[in-house]
Formats: structure tokens, sequence, C-alpha cells
């Protein structure tokens, strides 16, 4: 098959994935294409909201339609990390057996990953940027394609560890969930107190992500698009020459080359769910929200002032 024809039957079946979903999610568009884009191009997700909003019955329904595994790893304060990778035990024979924790899936929902200790959570960095773990000096591939979505209360830090830059940074998109209209909510109630009968149809195999993955790659892009990701990149740094005087008011720190990468590819799967053969700069405007809002740092002016990351690069754009 043609990448022409691909991108055709890609938008087809992104249009199904999208109308499979519906029937157990009202509403959560927007967030529901971020965290398609986020697959798509290869990389993971941070969910912010607070609790009840379907975090998990969302990622639940999308692992069921995308027909992958799925495992839910709920995050506590004394959760080890070999809770998460797996552990070597004896077997009857005095071997050394190997037995793979809830890590080896292809989507894994770390649920409120901020309740955790960083020792714990460092333990998803290896698996989220090299699709590997490493136990007692073996080294365990994971099966492929391999998501990582996790959640954060934005209300409740008290007992919580503030995910590092460094992992904040491995995560493609920060996705924030609102609550949902009066509409949206009275559909929501309809929906849940009643019987209900959706089954979700398995729309993918594993190996039609992986090409799919591999034709977002594939995509071509402009010059100019690449050169204006990168000096989007560069405005959010408050030493760069690139940098507005509202930059330097408000930031501390910048995104990093990682944000840069992550906006191209981004911004290839969004113009592919168009049916578009080449990415232009209104898809890298499209997802540069949700890609730098984890990567920028504030400082105390902006948050005495009530300025929001949203703002500064909106403003930016």
């Amino acid at each position: 098959m043609s990448d022409v024809a691909a991108i055709t039957n890609l938008v087809q079946k992104r249009n199904q994935l999208k109308t499979e979903i519906a029937k157990i999610i009202v509403g959560q568009d927007e967030v529901v294409d971020q965290i398609l884009v986020s697959i798509f191009s290869g990389g993971h997700a941070l969910l912010i909201g607070v609790p009840g909003l379907a975090k998990t019955l969302m990622i639940n329904t999308l692992a069921q339609a995308l027909g992958l595994d799925f495992k839910r790893i709920q995050f506590t304060p004394d959760l080890m990390p070999s809770d998460i990778l797996g552990s070597e035990i004896l077997d009857e024979n005095r071997q050394f057996k190997f037995i793979k924790g809830p890590v080896f899936s292809n989507i894994i929902l770390a649920d409120e990953i901020n309740r955790t200790p960083p020792k714990t959570q460092s333990a998803l960095l290896e698996a989220m940027q090299e699709r590997s773990v490493t136990i007692a000096g073996h080294n365990y591939k994971l099966d492929l394609p391999y998501f990582v979505l996790a959640t954060q209360n934005p209300i409740e830090q008290e007992g919580t560890y503030p995910l590092p830059e460094a992992q904040l940074d491995r995560f493609m998109f920060a996705i924030k969930l609102q609550y949902p209209s009066f509409e949206e909510e009275v559909e929501v109630v309809k929906r849940t107190t009643a019987s209900r009968d959706n089954t979700i149809q398995a729309l993918f195999t594993a190996q039609e992500i992986i090409d799919f993955q591999q034709l977002i790659r594939r995509i071509p892009v402009a010059d100019n698009v690449i050169e204006y990701a990168v000096k989007l990149v560069g405005q959010t740094r408050p030493d760069s020459k690139f940098a507005t005087d509202f930059v330097k008011n408000y930031l501390d720190w910048g995104a990093g080359p990682r944000a840069s990468q992550n906006l191209i590819l981004a911004a290839k799967s969004h113009a592919a769910f168009q049916g578009k053969f080449s990415p232009d700069i209104e898809d890298v405007q499209a997802v540069a929200i949700g890609i730098l809002r984890h990567r920028i740092i504030k400082n105390y002016k902006a948050d005495a002032e009530g300025i929001s990351e949203e703002t500064i690069i909106q403003n930016i754009l």
C-alpha cells in the first residue's frame, strides 16, 4: 500500500475509532484527539484532572478499541519499583525465574503517578524511553506498541511527590481535563444510571498501529515548518534571542530540544488525521499548548499575577 493510500486508510480508521469511543465516553473530544496523536506519534501522555472525569474509563475504552493489552497501576506511597517492573524468584528447581510486572503491557495507566516516591517514579523512566527494563542485570524488551498514560490530581498536593522535570519531559503531551458542560453531564448521568450493553469493537491489531507509527515518521516536513517549531520552542527560553519581554518577565526556564522533536512528530500525526500529506505551521500551532505546558517553568511574578502556562504559550503563538 502506498503512503498516500495508507494516510487515507488512517483517516477512516481514526474516525471509526472516535465513533467507537463515543459509545462510552461523552464529549472530551479534544482530550481523545491529543491522546490519539500521542499514540500514533509513539509518545506518552500525562492527564491532569480532578477525580471522577472518567480518565480510567477513557483509557480502558481506548485500549479495547485499539485491540491492545491494558494494565492499570495504582501509584501509592508504599509502591516499590519491583511492584511495577517485576522480580526474580527461586523456582522449585532452585533456578531464578523472572515474574513480569504490570509494566509488560501495551498500554499502561499510571494512576496518580505523583503519589509515589521518586525511586518508583523513575522505574518507569527506562520503560518509557528505551521500551525495555533491566532487572538484576538482565534486559527485557517490552511489547510494542508501548504507551504510558499517567494521571495526576492537580488539587490534592498533600503526600505527593511532584514529578521531576526530567520525567515530565518524557511525556509528549500534558493534557488538562475540564469538567463536562451541563448537556454533557446530563448525558453522562443518563448513560451511567441505566443498563449498559455497549460493547467496544477492536479496530486495530498491534502490528497495524506499529505500521501507522512508522508511516507518521515517513511523512515529509518542509524546512520552514521545522524552523518555525524550533523558533517557537526557543521563544520559551528567557535567555534566548527569540524571547519576548513577556517571556522574560514571567518564565524562569523554557522547553528543551525534546519539545521541538515532539512538536514536529505531533504535527505530522495531526496533519495525517486531517488527510494532509505534510504538516504546515497550523498543525504545529494546534498541538503546541499540550506539548509545551509541562515543559516551561513560571516564576513567582507569574504566580502572583495569576498568569497561567497556557496564557504564556498563547502569547508566544
